[in-house]
């Protein structure tokens, strides 16, 4: 299973905004269940070209809404049980409806990115992440390649 992450520097929306609303939305969408294992946040802060405490904090406030847990050893996975209620979706709605809006955006131009989202289109640039399981003492960690696709 993979799931991108990817940062818009340019954005209006904070990067670990960005990263927090990503991941809950793969979560939703069940490209990331229960036991998938994140990168580090050195890594991830590597590979997205960020701060270290920027990764953290997306991560905090993740583990707040019981959408991650940090175990130790085995790092930051998926909850168990963890859902995505409506409240987060909704605030996750708001922070896209506050990027578009200063990328200046119209309304269709949103929608249409959206529904290119919900059909599995890929952005510009992306990061792939790839969950590894928690499981049977595995010592992997998870993959994060920087792709750019076509638009």
């Amino acid at each position: 299973m993979t799931a991108e992450l990817e940062v818009d520097l340019t954005s209006g929306v904070p990067a670990f905004e960005q990263i927090r609303a990503q991941v809950v939305a793969h979560v939703a969408a069940g490209r990331l269940v229960a036991g998938d294992r994140l990168p580090t946040i050195r890594a991830l802060a590597t590979d997205l070209g960020l701060a270290a405490g920027t990764v953290a904090r997306a991560f905090r406030e993740l583990e707040a809404e019981g959408v991650v847990e940090t175990r130790r050893r085995a790092g930051t996975v998926i909850a168990e049980g963890a859902s995505v209620p409506t409240d987060i979706a909704r605030r996750a709605a708001e922070t896209y409806v506050t990027a578009v809006r200063a990328a200046g955006l119209t309304d269709d131009e949103a929608l249409v990115l959206v529904h290119g989202a919900l059909l599995g289109r890929q952005s510009v640039t992306r990061q792939s992440v790839t969950p590894t399981s928690t499981g049977s003492g595995s010592s992997s960690t998870p993959k994060v390649d920087r792709t750019p696709s076509r638009t």
